[in-house]
């Protein structure tokens, strides 16, 4: 699966008697064009639960509710920087007045 790079083929050649360095095969499969691939493990980024049962739809796609404070939403999201790495942004807005209170 194209996933040797030169310190694994130099193991395997030293144990079947071939006797080479890791910068021999280096340079050979650079010549040859070869390359290792780096297969990122699976990050499991999002725990999907079963809500269905637990919770009720209230809102029932009523965006426009008559009274303040009757109807919020929220969202957030990671931004990247270079000081700090991520960070998180969350905000939440009442649906009433359009405007973000927190």
């Amino acid at each position: 699966h194209e996933i040797y790079g030169a310190p694994k083929i130099t193991v395997k050649l030293n144990q079947s008697g071939i006797k080479v360095s890791e910068k021999y095969v280096g340079n050979i499969m650079r010549e040859m064009g070869i390359k290792a691939h780096y297969i990122r493990p699976c990050t499991i980024t999002t725990k999907d639960s079963d809500f269905s049962s637990k919770l009720k739809n209230i809102l029932k796609r009523n965006f426009n509710p008559e009274k303040p404070n009757s109807a919020w939403c929220t969202d957030i999201t990671y931004i990247w920087t270079q000081e700090e790495g991520f960070v998180y942004l969350t905000s939440i807005m009442d649906l009433y007045s359009r405007k973000i209170i927190a």
